[in-house]
C-alpha cells in the first residue's frame, strides 16, 4: 500500500504508515538515516544540471522526505521545510515573505521568543510591527496597511490561551494580499489544519508533541501551493537545515503522537474541571473547558486539545506562585512541554501591549503530562496548600 493509499483512513492508522513505503528501501520498516553532506553525481553532464533527486546535504535526504512527507499528509499542505528548532520555524517564513518597508502584523499573546525576534532582527532590518487583540476577528482588516504583508497568529495564544477567529482573520488578510500564518504548535495537525482555516503558512515546535520525549529540538513549517516555493527557496538560502539524527527521533516519535495526546487531552481536561472547584484558584484558562470566553471557537474550529493550559492564583504575586511552584514534587520547573512529564512555569505577562487581562493574581502554565491524574492532582493540591500558606 503507498503512502497516498492512507488518506481515508483513521488517525492513527495514518500516524503509523505515513511518510515511508517500506519497499523503498529493502522492506525495513524505518526510513535510513542519511548522515549526509556530499552527494555524487554519475558525471560532469550530471553535475552541471543538478539533475538528480539529491545534490546536497542541506537540500534533502530520504530522512529529511520521509519527515517531511509525513507532516504533508497531515497538514494537507505543498510542501514542509524541517529547521532545527521551533523558533527557527518562527523565523524562516517571517523572513521570506518580509522586505524592508513592509509592515506586519502580530497577536500579542504570541509566544516570547517570536515577540524578542520582531522587535529586534525585524525591526533593525526595516520592518514595521504592531500587535494586535487576540480576539479581533474580521477587525483585523481595520488595522491593514497598504504595505501589510503578513498577518501572523497563533491561537490559542500563549500562556493565556486567547481563541482566535483564525477563518475571519486569514479571509480579510488575504482579501488584501497579506500572507497569514499561524504557530499551530498547541493543537498539532491532528486537532487543527490551518490550511483547511485560510492559513497560507503552518507553523509547528516539533519539540513538542510531535518529538514527545523532551530530548530533540526540532521545527516545521507546512505551506500552500501558493507560499510554498518562496519558502523553500528562503530555507535553501539561509541553509538552516535540521540534523538527522533529530529528523529521525521526530518521525518516530510522531508514530505515537496521537496516543499521547489522547492521554494529554484526558488528563488535562480532568486536571483542568478539577482546578475549577479548588480553593486558591481563581481562574482557569483552557480552551476546552465550558466556562472559557473562547470555548465556543474552540469547539467550532477543533477537532481535540493538548495538555497544557494555565491557572490563576487567587490573588498575590511572585512569593505566592514561587511557593507554588516550589512545593511541587511530580511537576519539574522547566520551559517547553510536549513531553510526557509534567511540567510547571510563573507566567510573565508584562511585555503586552494589548492583551494584558485583568488576572486576580499569578498566571501559572500547567504542562500535565502522561501520568496518573490522581498523582497530578495530589502534586497542584500541595502547590495551592503552599501558596495559601
Amino acid at each position: 500500500m503507498s503512502k497516498g493509499d492512507y488518506a481515508n483512513k483513521g488517525i492513527h492508522t495514518r500516524l503509523a504508515h505515513i511518510g515511508n513505503d517500506p519497499r523503498e528501501f529493502f522492506g525495513f520498516v524505518n526510513p535510513p538515516v542519511v548522515h549526509a553532506s556530499t552527494v555524487l553525481f554519475p558525471d560532469a553532464a550530471t553535475m552541471a544540471a543538478r539533475n538528480q533527486k539529491y545534490t546536497y546535504g542541506t537540500r534533502g535526504t530520504p530522512t529529511t522526505d520521509a519527515l517531511s512527507s509525513a507532516i504533508d499528509t497531515l497538514e494537507g499542505s505543498s510542501g514542509t521545510i524541517l529547521v532545527p528548532s521551533g523558533l527557527a520555524a518562527v523565523t524562516i517564513p517571517l523572513l521570506a515573505f518580509l522586505s524592508a518597508g513592509d509592515h506586519v502584523l502580530i497577536v500579542d499573546s504570541v509566544y516570547h521568543p517570536t515577540r524578542n525576534f520582531a522587535d529586534t532582527m525585524l525591526k533593525r532590518l526595516g520592518v514595521e510591527v504592531d500587535y494586535y487583540d487576540p480576539l479581533v476577528g474580521a477587525g483585523i482588516t481595520a488595522l491593514m496597511k497598504p504595505n501589510t504583508k503578513v498577518v501572523f497568529t497563533e491561537s490559542p495564544g500563549s500562556n493565556t490561551f486567547e481563541m482566535q477567529d483564525i477563518p475571519a482573520i486569514a479571509r480579510e488578510a488575504k482579501a488584501r494580499g497579506a500572507v497569514v500564518m499561524m504557530d499551530n504548535t498547541w493543537a498539532t495537525p491532528l486537532y487543527f489544519r490551518p490550511l483547511d482555516h485560510g492559513v497560507d503558512i503552518s507553523i509547528h515546535a516539533a519539540t513538542k508533541y510531535p518529538a514527545g520525549h523532551s530530548d530533540v529540538l526540532l521545527g516545521t513549517v507546512s505551506a500552500n501551493e501558493a507560499c510554498w516555493k518562496r519558502l523553500q527557496e528562503t530555507h535553501f538560502t539561509m541553509g538552516c537545515c535540521a540534523a538527522p539524527d533529530d529528523v529521525y527521533q521526530v518521525l518516530r516519535g510522531l508514530r505515537t503522537m496521537g496516543v499521547r495526546l489522547e492521554r494529554h487531552e484526558e488528563n488535562a481536561l480532568d486536571v483542568a474541571r478539577w482546578l475549577e472547584g479548588q480553593q486558591g484558584v481563581a481562574r482557569v484558562l483552557h480552551p476546552g473547558l465550558e466556562s472559557f470566553p473562547g470555548h465556543d471557537i474552540w469547539k467550532r474550529d477543533f477537532s481535540g486539545a493538548s495538555g497544557i493550559f494555565s491557572i490563576v492564583l487567587s490573588g498575590g504575586g511572585e512569593r505566592e506562585a514561587h511557593a507554588f511552584l516550589d512545593a511541587l514534587e511530580i511537576f519539574g520547573l522547566g520551559y517547553s512541554w510536549g513531553g510526557y512529564e509534567s511540567l510547571a512555569v510563573h507566567v510573565f505577562l508584562g511585555d503586552r501591549t494589548v492583551a494584558k487581562g485583568d488576572y486576580q493574581g499569578p498566571v501559572i502554565r500547567l504542562q500535565i503530562g502522561l501520568e496518573n491524574p490522581e498523582d497530578i492532582k495530589a502534586d497542584l493540591a500541595r502547590g495551592l496548600a503552599a501558596a495559601a500558606g
